[in-house]
């Protein structure tokens, strides 16, 4: 058996491992990072941008939106359920954050937001289109090694090495057991978005059946579980970041996202596999709400419904409610073109026809059923008040044809969110609210910044709570060094 020996182990290379193992070396600390896949940043390399308060991007642009701006939005929108002093800490992290990552050499294109009505938060990262995070990554990863972090891939954790109550190290591989003695381990594992017993047990949902994980490989709560193991309380389990994908689904991110994703937001009619409108469907542009809205129908699966006259209008004025940066709002996308491409391949989930009758058919609604819940929704549109669900009038379009369409969408979701109970330094803590002297933990595997929805209007805001609860985490680990060490 091998024995190395370092001041702290960081299990997981993502946002948070990353930015915890660069802040303990900046410190002077003798530090590792385990990573059980064979390259870095996990679902950090898909992030487009960050949520941050009283950045210096921020002040150049003279946005004023302050720190507690942001901790009283964070903790209404949760309804309180998140940790207030978690949350006050990582909105002060985030504004320092962002001249942090530019001193290392990460840039930025500018701020905005990702959702209609959001504040402007959202620092979204330069880099080539979809690898917008990995460049981040990149640089990460290159200072830390600057500093002497070492790096250990396809390096698996498998439990905490404890003695007397306090950490002492990690176990970790698979053929050949290495011992990594330390007196601090950061777990930073991404939580368990393809561990289909814990979704099931903690969420309710049945993973690949009526929820699909995406961008999310082999992360199975593995820091969770050991954190555990070691006598953690746990907080937030069951919390998911889900939303609404159309079709084709994919489970890379890169697969996800197309003309025919954009043309299941507005302006259209949604319905359920009964046929009727469950939700005003402008919703959309809160993504977090629409997943919400999805997941308490049957089988989490539900229906976009446009014509002609909509594919003419995302085509002449451009889509109102974009994904991100990868196509923005006013983006001109041809979805004419996207259905005709996915009906000549006979792409699942995809369905056009003469008339509402026929499309009810192809999609397996009862045909009356759809026909009058069209009919009541182009009444509503034809006098600019929706009188079920008040949807604003201006996505009051109606189905007028010659064609008609319709979009199979399902549940998806980015990550888990929560798992092991922190306080505000991400110091782990046991069932009885005390310290667990050693560890720490942070990014999806803790919990308590989140009520029982991801926050959009903090645009960026997982990415940006790896990267703040790493930093808070290694300065706590430093400051626990210098006592253990005096």
């Amino acid at each position: 058996m091998k024995v190395l020996k370092f001041d702290g182990v960081v299990v997981g290379s993502g946002s948070t491992g990353l930015s915890c193992a660069l802040t303990l070396a900046e410190g002077g600390a003798k530090v590792c990072v385990l990573e059980k896949m064979k390259a870095f940043g996990g679902v950090s390399n898909f992030a487009e941008g960050m949520f941050a308060a009283e950045s210096v991007l921020q002040k150049r642009e003279y946005i004023r939106y302050t720190r507690d701006e942001a901790f009283k939005n964070i903790m209404e929108y949760s309804h309180w359920k998140a940790n207030a002093r978690l949350v006050r800490a990582f909105v002060d992290e985030t504004g320092p954050i962002i001249e942090w990552l530019m001193a290392l050499g990460v840039e930025f294109e500018g701020v905005s937001t990702n959702t209609p009505g959001g504040f402007p938060v959202w620092h979204i990262l330069k880099g080539p289109e979809r690898q917008r995070g990995s460049s981040m990554i990149r640089v990460l990863a290159s200072r830390a090694r600057e500093r002497g972090v070492q790096f250990f891939l396809s390096m698996p954790a498998r439990r905490l090495l404890m003695e007397e109550g306090r950490v002492t190290g990690v176990e970790a591989g698979e053929e050949e057991e290495t011992l990594f003695s330390a007196r601090v381990v950061v777990i930073a594992t991404g939580g368990y978005a393809n561990n289909a017993e814990w979704i099931k047990r903690y969420a309710g949902f049945n993973l690949g059946v009526d929820l699909v994980p995406v961008g999310n490989v082999g992360k199975m709560g593995d820091g969770i579980r050991m954190a555990f193991e070691a006598g953690a309380d746990e907080e937030g389990l069951g919390v998911l970041q889900l939303l609404r994908s159309g079709p084709p689904v994919g489970e890379n991110t890169l697969d996800m996202i197309g003309p025919l994703e954009v043309a299941s937001y507005q302006p259209c009619l949604h319905v359920n596999q009964d046929g009727e409108r469950y939700c005003d469907e402008s919703i959309t542009g809160n993504f977090p709400f629409d997943g919400n809205a999805i997941s308490k129908q049957r089988g989490r699966v539900v229906y976009t419904v446009f014509d002609d006259s909509h594919m003419e209008r995302w085509m002449r004025e451009g889509v109102e409610i974009g994904t991100g940066k990868i196509i923005p709002p006013g983006s001109k996308v041809d979805i004419r073109k996207a259905i005709e491409d996915a009906l000549g391949r006979k792409a699942p989930g995809v369905f056009s026809a003469s008339s509402i009758e026929e499309l009810a058919g192809l999609v397996g609604i009862e045909k009356e059923r759809l026909k009058e819940t069209v009919k009541e929704y182009n009444a509503f549109c034809l006098k600019g008040h929706d009188d079920l669900f008040a949807k604003d009038r201006h996505y009051l379009v109606p189905l007028l044809g010659p064609r008609f369409y319709a979009l199979r969408c399902r549940l998806i979701f980015l990550g888990t969110l929560g798992g092991i109970k922190v306080n505000h330094r991400m110091e782990v803590l046991d069932k009885m609210g005390r310290r667990i002297p050693g560890l720490y933990a942070g990014g999806m595997d803790a919990g308590g910044l989140f009520g029982d929805s991801y926050d959009v209007f903090t645009c960026g805001g997982t990415l940006a709570f790896g990267l703040a609860s790493g930093r808070i985490a290694g300065r706590a680990a430093l400051e626990y060094l210098s006592k253990v060490d005096s």
